[in-house]
């Protein structure tokens, strides 16, 4: 299972929010903070801010800060607001011609599954994620090593 770059997003911002306290900061900062598009930015700060994440504020010297204090936001509500479904394979999304959904057990499997990953998401909170100011300003590490687990050493296929 994988994330949208939208939920991924959204949880940068409200780290990188969470982290400037009071200060309003702008799409423009936290655009060069990540180095991710500015345009996707303003579409992920806009929902944030109409489900009462963030808190806008219009204007020259306008930003956005966080609208709740991390300790109240939870992660699992981030993400179900931030995802578009958890269709997680064809038998969940609307529009199904899998021609054994009636007799099929995985539906189960993965129905287990996505339910024990949302439920660890509700047990956290942005507070429980939280970096200091400083953290942004550390230089990004080398791509090789974001990329999650090395397959090829624990024996697996990608």
């Amino acid at each position: 299972m994988r994330l949208t770059t939208f939920s991924d997003y959204a949880l940068r911002v409200l780290m990188y929010a969470g982290s400037a306290g009071d200060r309003l900061i702008t799409i423009e900062e936290t655009s060069r903070v990540y180095g991710i598009s500015r345009a996707h930015l303003m579409k992920v700060v806009n929902i944030l801010t109409k489900t009462g994440y963030l808190k806008g504020v219009r204007g020259r010297s306008g930003g956005f800060t966080l609208a709740r204090r991390p300790e109240k936001i939870n992660l699992g509500a981030v993400v179900r607001t931030t995802e578009p479904d958890f269709a997680l394979v064809e038998c969940f999304a609307t529009g199904n011609q899998c021609v054994i959904t009636g007799c099929c057990r995985l539906p189960n499997v993965f129905n287990e599954a996505l339910t024990s990953f949302v439920t660890t998401l509700d047990r956290y909170t942005l507070a429980d994620i939280m970096l200091a100011e400083r953290d942004f300003r550390v230089p990004n590490p080398p791509v090789e090593e974001t990329r999650g687990p090395d397959f090829a050493a624990v024996g697996m296929r990608r």
